[in-house]
C-alpha cells in the first residue's frame, strides 16, 4: 500500500443543488443538499484513501464542533488526521457551495484569518511508509516545509497550484506542479495555457502541468508541451474534481507510475467524480476507476 502525506486545507462544505445560479438578492430553493467534508487537501486525502492508498493529513483546524466534524469525516474515510493542528478559540473553515444543472459551482468560503502561520507543530520527518507528498497553496509556509521533506527524502513532492503560489520557492521545491488555468495565467501573465506553461518551464527542473477540465491536461514532456484529452462524461457536479485529480495523481506517483500513466489515472478518477452530486462524496473507489479505464479508449 503506497502512502501519501498531504498538507493543506480541509473544510466542512454545505453543497446546494440549484437549477441556475442566483442573479439577484431574493429567496431561492435548493433541489438537494449535501453536508460533506471538503477543501483541496481534505478532498485529495479522501481520494487517496478510497483509491487504496495510505494517507496522512496535516491541516489547520479550530478546536470547535466544525473541526470535530471535519476530523470525524476524514477518519471514517480512513485518513489519519492525527497530525493536524486544533487551535483553541478560532473557527474551522466552512464553505457554502451552489451547484447548477450544468454541474458548475459557485463557492463562498471562510477561513479564520487568525489561524497560526508558524510551522513548529509540524512533524520534522515524514511518517514511515510515505512514498509521496501532496500540498495545496492555502498555507505557503507549511507547504514549503512539507515539500522540503519530500525533496530531502527523494520522493515526489506534488503541489496543487489551484491558486497563485503564495511563496516564491514553492514551484522550485516541488518535483511536480499541476496548476489550474487561472493560477497559471496569474503566474505566467499568458492567457494561452500552452504559452503560459512553456514560459514557466524555462529555467526550472520541476515537472509542470495545467488541468483544464473538459479540455484535458497540458504538461511539459522532454521540453515540449504535450496534451492529454479528458474523458467524455456528462457532468453533474464538478466540485472537488481538481482536488480529487491531484490526490489520484500523487498516489499514482507514489505507486511508481510514470507521469502519463498518472495523468490518465487521475483524469479517470476526476471524471467519475463529476458524474455524481455532493462534492467529494462522489469520489470513486479503486475498483470503479479500474473498471472505467478498462472500458475507456487510450488517451
Amino acid at each position: 500500500m503506497a502512502g501519501v502525506f498531504t498538507l493543506g486545507i480541509a473544510t466542512l462544505d454545505y453543497v446546494y443543488s440549484v437549477e441556475t445560479m442566483p442573479t439577484r438578492g431574493e429567496k431561492y430553493r435548493s433541489r438537494d443538499l449535501a453536508v460533506v467534508g471538503g477543501g483541496c487537501a481534505g478532498n485529495a486525502s479522501v481520494a487517496i484513501a478510497r483509491l487504496g492508498g495510505r494517507c496522512w493529513l496535516a491541516t489547520r483546524l479550530a478546536d470547535d464542533l466544525t473541526g470535530d466534524q471535519i476530523v470525524a469525516d476524514l477518519e471514517r474515510e480512513g485518513v489519519d488526521a492525527s497530525l493536524s493542528l486544533r487551535a483553541p478559540g478560532l473557527r474551522s473553515p466552512v464553505s457554502a457551495i451552489l451547484v447548477d444543472a450544468a454541474g458548475e459551482r459557485m463557492v463562498v468560503s471562510y477561513s479564520d484569518p487568525t489561524m497560526p502561520e508558524e510551522t513548529g507543530w509540524l512533524p520534522r520527518a515524514l511518517p514511515d511508509g510515505t512514498d509521496a507528498v501532496l500540498t495545496d497553496t492555502r498555507w505557503g509556509a507549511g507547504a514549503l516545509a512539507a515539500l522540503g521533506l519530500a525533496r530531502a527524502a527523494g520522493i515526489p513532492g506534488v503541489l496543487d497550484g489551484d491558486r497563485r503560489p503564495p511563496h516564491p520557492d514553492l514551484v522550485a521545491t516541488a518535483s511536480h506542479v499541476a496548476f489550474s488555468a487561472q493560477a497559471l495565467q496569474e503566474v505566467s501573465g499568458e492567457d494561452d495555457p500552452r504559452l503560459g506553461l512553456a514560459k514557466i518551464a524555462q529555467g526550472v527542473e520541476t515537472w509542470l502541468a495545467v488541468t483544464l477540465g473538459k479540455e484535458g491536461v497540458l504538461f511539459v514532456e522532454n521540453g515540449e508541451v504535450a496534451h492529454c484529452p479528458a474523458f467524455a462524461i456528462a457532468a453533474v457536479d464538478t466540485l472537488g474534481a481538481g482536488d480529487v485529480w491531484h490526490g489520484a495523481f500523487a498516489l499514482a506517483l507514489a505507486e511508481g507510475q510514470g507521469e502519463r500513466e498518472a495523468i490518465r489515472f487521475a483524469s479517470a478518477t476526476a471524471a467519475i467524480k463529476c458524474t455524481r452530486f455532493g462534492g467529494r462524496a462522489g469520489t470513486p473507489t479503486r475498483d470503479e476507476v479500474e473498471r472505467f479505464l478498462a472500458g475507456a479508449p487510450a488517451l
